[in-house]
């Protein structure tokens, strides 16, 4: 029977348990993990970091590595049980049948080999292919991943493509074989929202044109809701719901999942409003987990001495087919009833102008050969007039794909880069010119940033309340290290974490803590606007709620400036009062929140929205997947830097957009789009996103 003919169940996993051992101890990562994959059905596999998703995916590898065992239950596939087959039983089936994608292409790449030479190693090695066919076969695959001229891209290495590009190599390197399963283990997580609409795009595509079944890993619910038929809630090493993609989304039966898209912000949340209801308490350890039901402990539904007596069975849930929960008050929770009415606030009245960009620029020189001199310089224009002004308690988020100038005006202004032209006012201080080391420390605390990494930004060797002790040192806060001392307490309390944690270790911190104290420090010095450099990006989605629910209180209370720079457009509209859309180092849109987010949009903002995935069945969005990749900011496009990549250039007549930077121009009050299509066209733009009746 060829690899191809098969109607079972591609994937089975039964009662599935992996341990990782150490000396001390066992550590159960996996317990009783079910679930099946049919031909051609593409399965979401979602939950927080640390509940098992990549864990079950390296179990179906077989690449555990020497701690890891799977200790009980079977993984099946087509039939046969993989824990029982033999390494060279493995070898033929990995990389021929079952394929993965990893999260950062890189990783999957050899840098010293060229591309057409890898891709084309796969068949040669695993079905015995012709050196000539195999290349012919590496092409047609490049072109089916869509990317430009596939005899370039054959012939180049890996460090001369994008990140986007790469990581199309990796899935087109996956299918030169045709597998029967590919599994992705969060591939688009290092990738542009538009960039990451593409891939997404184009595996959909390819596993209804090979018929490959799909076992995605993500904990983006919204690209769940795009890519998979079915999906499986991990918490804690266990599933706790499973269904198809409708049912768990519209008709949720388990409180974790419930609580999951509480914790989102999907249209019509609201900071003031309706705020977004963060998961109470923390992820249990793996060796902490409670008796009974591993999410009792955070649950509103919990009843001691039920649910904490035994372990909880998978069960089904009546009237549905394929849908399952491991919970045991299933049928007694009122599943429609809306969350309990939670604080809503009043929308704080935005003060004065505190800071203030004028026509900022930032070039960079660099050498045609830096490493050895000599050559032509040559100009990165990171920032390209930049012109806004941010109010006292006003939060202004900053957006635009990599590259665009956002963390380089963030350098800038704080101090880290000068500027090259242009100004920025800080109370009426201009501030461009003079790097950190001269600026007065007055300056130095009113402007803080809080950074994406909250690992990479606090000092492993040294406690959390010395850390934070030392800013306010450096900041001049307190005559002695008693008063400091207090201080700290008091910024913990504000973060919201227990003044134990003073005495504790970076390493002893989960993400979201340590990201509290990255914000604890930067209010040491009662900063006046703060800098936030993607805060929640690399954190869980309950994570994030709380933290930029932080924020906002903090925000509220200290009447702080917070300019708020993310690709994550969910997050964006729900708290931000004004936007400022980035594409090359030029502002493209300005407005307010309500503004940018519906037409008439600038044709690169419409795209951004277009490429968000929102996890909402009732969401209906206008699908613009942007071709090309961004040009580089050191050879810019004559024009208007958007026209290599605008559907709607052909609109506009004379090759004006190929010939001439549009004009910044103001279509209502606070709106700016910098674009050369006519009045007329701008009236007939529709939504790109639009929530459909029940």
């Amino acid at each position: 029977m060829s690899k191809w003919e098969y109607d079972g169940p591609i994937l089975e996993i039964e009662n599935l348990s992996i341990s990782f051992f150490t000396r001390t101890r066992e550590i159960p990562a996996v317990m009783d993990f079910s679930c099946t994959v049919m031909p051609g059905e593409a399965m979401g596999l979602v939950g927080e970091s640390g509940c098992g998703k990549s864990t079950v995916a390296l179990g179906v590898m077989r690449d555990l590595g020497k701690n890891g065992r799977i200790v009980g239950g079977s993984i099946k596939f087509k039939g046969r049980d993989l824990a029982t087959m033999s390494d060279a039983e493995l070898r033929d089936i990995r990389g021929s049948e079952i394929a993965m994608i990893y999260q950062e292409p890189m990783a999957s790449l050899n840098p010293a080999m060229k591309i057409g030479a890898q891709l084309a190693e796969v068949p040669i090695i695993h079905e015995g292919m012709a050196k000539d066919a195999a290349w012919n076969l590496a092409r047609q695959i490049v072109a089916d991943v869509r990317l430009p001229d596939p005899d370039r891209i054959l012939k180049s290495y890996p460090h001369q493509l994008s990140g986007g590009q790469q990581q199309r190599i990796v899935i087109a390197m996956a299918l030169m074989s045709k597998p029967s399963l590919l599994i992705l283990d969060e591939p688009t997580t290092a990738l542009d929202v538009t960039v990451e609409a593409g891939i997404v795009d184009l595996v959909k595509d390819l596993g209804h044109k090979y018929g490959t079944s799909m076992l995605f890993i993500s904990h983006n619910l919204g690209l769940v809701l795009d890519v998979c038929d079915r999906l499986c809630v991990m918490y804690s090493g266990e599933a706790v719901e499973t269904g198809s993609v409708k049912d768990v989304f519209d008709r949720m039966q388990h409180p974790y999942t419930q609580a999951l898209f509480r914790s989102i912000p999907l249209p019509g949340a609201d900071k003031n409003a309706r705020p977004l209801v963060a998961i109470p308490g923390n992820f249990p350890l793996p060796h902490e987990r409670p008796n009974g039901c591993n999410f009792g402990p955070r649950c509103d539904h919990f009843v001691a001495g039920r649910c904490d007596a035994a372990d909880v069975p998978m069960v089904g849930v009546s009237g549905h087919e394929r849908h399952d929960t491991r919970c045991l008050r299933v049928a007694e929770i009122d599943w429609s009833a809306p969350p309990a009415a939670g604080k809503t606030f009043e929308k704080t009245p935005v003060g004065d102008v505190v800071l203030k960009t004028e026509d900022l620029r930032k070039y960079y020189e660099v050498s045609a050969s830096q490493l050895f001199g000599g050559g032509e310089k040559r100009v990165v224009k990171a920032n390209e007039t930049l012109s806004f002004e941010a109010h006292e308690s006003e939060t202004l988020a900053i957006v635009g794909e990599s590259g665009c100038g956002k963390s380089t005006f963030a350098k800038v202004l704080m101090g880290l880069e000068t500027a090259t032209d242009g100004k920025i006012v800080l109370y009426n201080q201009e501030i461009q010119g003079t790097p950190i080391d001269d600026r007065s420390t007055d300056t130095v605390s009113s402007v803080q940033m809080v950074f994406q990494n909250p690992f990479d930004t606090l000092n492993p060797s040294m406690t959390v309340g010395r850390q934070i002790m030392r800013a306010l040192e450096i900041f001049g806060v307190g005559k002695n290290d008693a008063e400091r001392r207090n201080r700290m307490l008091e910024l913990l309390d504000l973060v919201k974490l227990p003044r134990a944690f003073a005495d504790r270790m970076p390493r002893q911190l989960s993400g979201g803590q340590k990201q509290r104290v990255g914000i604890a420090r930067a209010f040491a010095g009662d900063a006046k606007v703060v800098v936030a450099d993607e805060p929640v990006s690399a954190l869980d989605v309950s994570v994030q709620a709380a933290v930029t629910d932080l924020l906002m209180e903090i925000q509220r209370e200290n009447k702080t400036t917070l300019l708020f720079i993310s690709h994550d457009l969910s997050i964006v509209r729900y708290l931000s009062d004004r936007v400022l859309v980035m594409y090359l180092g030029h502002v493209v849109e300005i407005g307010s929140t309500d503004q940018v987010f519906a037409p008439p949009y600038h044709p690169y903002t419409e795209a951004l929205l277009s490429a968000v995935p929102i996890a909402d069945t009732h969401v209906e969005k206008k699908r613009i997947v942007l071709e090309g990749d961004i040009p580089s900011a050191m050879n810019p496009p004559p024009g208007c830097p958007f026209q290599t990549r605008c559907r709607w250039k052909s609109k506009v007549p004379g090759n004006l957009c190929e010939r001439e930077v549009p004009p910044m121009r103001t279509l209502d009050e606070g709106h700016q789009i910098k674009c050369h299509l006519s009045e007329e066209e701008f009236r007939q733009m529709e939504p790109v996103i639009k929530i459909a009746a029940e």
